[in-house]
């Protein structure tokens, strides 16, 4: 199947854009990125869509100001319209992980110009082999049914739907694709470096896994994450439901009558509730929480990461800030 089939049957499976849609596109430079622009640009006609690039430059490396003049370039060709924008990661480092805060940064950077362009869509490049890993890293990290979804397809973070068209599209057919088309995009040179988990996860843990355990593993892993999705999204539904029952501050008594599997659920919709989302919550966590409701006298505390506490009352769990 053409990788321009592949991206129209993922956006008419997940429902990804409808006629009409104004889509902000996050381009790096990199391979993905160029790939879904020149796609997107493919279907505008036929789907009658407003596209608008996005491009921020975090400064990690030397050479970043080249990757803004190759996407500047990208635009004028297209005839597309760009918003860029430029931050230095490396000095906000001290407040967690890069990764986490070059993800906070561009995610930051695109909803804002989304915003200003009056769009409700953000096109992401994540592809096929972004998901294996994405997975396979979750895995060794260690991480429940949430985690096991992978990349989603769309999701909606602050009013805006975050989308990927290329999610069951494969790396190698995204290099194809743009070698015939004589389109070379910028390539980050760090991720040759196994200095990344991820990049230890793709550069060695997963070509050994291709060639000797199975050939076929990055499909499995994404044939994996697109099951448990389905199944994580039902039971995500009935523990919203569940919460609805049980109250803001949970009523111990209807929680306990819950199938151990929506309590946990609901557990982690409390603590989203507070926290805004579940990052760095752990299994163990969870089952500190299923310790105070069963074990722990009244009025004990569980202290979860980012200032969130749980106190067990004589009907209620109370979550909040401290």
């Amino acid at each position: 199947m053409m990788i321009l089939d592949k991206a129209r049957e993922a956006i008419k499976k997940y429902r990804l854009i409808v006629k009409n849609d104004k889509i902000v596109i996050g381009i790096s430079g990199g391979p993905d990125s160029v790939a879904l622009l020149y796609l997107l640009n493919s279907l505008k006609k036929e789907l009658k869509l407003t596209l608008h690039i996005a491009h921020l430059d975090h400064m990690l490396r030397k050479e970043s100001h080249r990757d803004k003049a190759f996407v500047e370039r990208l635009a004028q060709r297209l005839k597309i319209p760009i918003t860029t924008g430029q931050i230095n990661v490396k000095e906000l480092a001290g407040f967690g992980s890069l990764e986490e805060i070059a993800r906070n940064a561009r995610l930051g950077f695109l909803f804002k110009v989304a915003k200003d362009i009056k769009a409700k869509k953000i096109a992401l490049g994540h592809n096929l082999d972004d998901q294996a890993e994405t997975v396979l890293m979750r895995i060794l990290r260690g991480t429940g049914l949430s985690g096991l979804t992978g990349i989603f397809p769309k999701r909606e973070i602050a009013d805006f739907q975050i989308i990927r068209p290329l999610i069951e599209v494969r790396r190698r057919e995204i290099e194809t694709f743009l070698k015939k088309k004589k389109i070379k995009p910028r390539l980050d040179t760090s991720n040759l470096e196994d200095i990344y988990f991820r990049n230890r996860i793709r550069n060695r843990l997963l070509p050994l896994l291709e060639r000797e355990y199975n050939q076929n593993i990055k499909g499995v892993l994404s044939n994996m994450a697109e099951s448990v999705g389905c199944d994580y999204d039902c039971l995500n539904r009935l523990a919203c439901k569940a919460m609805k029952r049980i109250g803001a501050k949970i009523n111990l008594k209807k929680f306990l009558k819950l199938h151990p599997a929506i309590q946990r659920m609901v557990l982690r919709l409390a603590i989203t509730r507070v926290k805004g989302d579940t990052r760095r919550i752990t299994f163990q966590h969870i089952k500190e929480l299923e310790d105070l409701i069963l074990n722990r006298p009244v009025n004990s505390v569980v202290d979860l990461p980012k200032g969130v506490s749980v106190i067990k009352e004589k009907k209620c769990l109370s979550f909040y800030r401290r």
